[in-house]
């Protein structure tokens, strides 16, 4: 009778073993969405469990993202510094409750290289530049979209790029905290992150993380070299914005960017370095 109960459970074990390989094997091939990594045993979700070691697809990001003085994005943009920021935005505005920490540092695992790279100092003086211009952009993350952007839609059509032209009805106006603009940057983005920016541009102020992430292609691509090779934060404001506001176009928005950076820095303890102007 022992030995009757022995062999059923070891079968019974063995039955139970092959079914999870079974699971195991089923789950290789992710069909992941766009947000969710597969993971190195080939399983769909967020967090290091699926986006680091051995993460395959999809929006990985390296173990760890510590710079070489062992910094971390979230040690620098602490829950005090964001709240400092989000907390300004008035009950009534679209943005309080969308632009959220957890949001910005997953999107923030995608890039590993913000604010984390270069001296203490650089990486202090490019979270306080990139803060600012979300300040600036979304009126302390009061706003998703552009105000009246609909209106504008037309504005923001560059029907002489052939790569990612205008799909008609759709608007590419200001959206998410740096107020992604135009047909091209909309397509770019989105091929790069993994959406489709020209058929589906309206995700930037629908999906949060997809948003943050938005801002920061944007930032590594335009803005991200400026900071650390020494240019100074009013090289970033000419990047973002040059055409309407640098050489005296808009000295006020100007000012306005460069007092929230000086803020920033204070808060980070960090020097504002030099160029501040664009």
């Amino acid at each position: 009778m022992v030995i009757f109960n022995t062999i059923s459970s070891f079968l019974l074990a063995a039955v139970l073993i092959v079914g999870a390989l079974q699971t195991r094997v089923s789950g290789q091939n992710c069909g992941c969405t766009t947000n969710q990594c597969c993971s190195q045993y080939g399983y769909c979700g967020t967090g290091d469990t699926y986006c680091s070691t051995g993460c395959r697809s999809g929006p990985c990001y390296a173990a760890s993202q510590r710079s070489s003085n062992g910094n971390r994005v979230s040690d620098t943009v602490t829950v005090a510094f964001f709240n400092s920021i989000a907390n300004q935005a008035g009950g009534g505005c679209p943005g309080r409750g969308f632009y959220t920490r957890a949001a910005f540092l997953e999107a923030a695992r995608s890039y590993p290289d913000f604010g984390t790279l270069s001296s203490a100092d650089v990486y202090k003086q490019e979270v306080a530049a990139f803060f600012a211009h979300v300040t600036h952009e979304t009126g302390h993350m009061c706003y998703i979209e552009e105000i009246n952007g609909a209106s504008k839609a037309a504005e923001y059509c560059d029907k002489q790029n052939t790569q990612y032209p205008c799909k008609a009805g759709e608007g590419y106006y200001g959206r998410g905290p740096l107020q992604l603009s135009w047909n091209y940057n909309y397509g770019a983005a989105g091929r790069s992150i993994g959406f489709d920016g020209l058929n589906n541009p309206e995700i930037v102020a629908r999906d949060r993380v997809v948003s943050f992430k938005t801002a920061l292609w944007f930032w590594m691509d335009q803005c991200h070299g400026i900071i650390t090779s020494g240019r100074g934060f009013g090289a970033t404001i000419r990047a973002i914005n040059g055409p309407k506001e640098c050489d005296g176009a808009n000295p006020s928005t100007v000012s306005a960017r460069v007092q929230y950076y000086r803020d920033y820095c204070n808060q980070l303890r960090v020097d504002p370095g030099n160029n501040l102007r664009c």
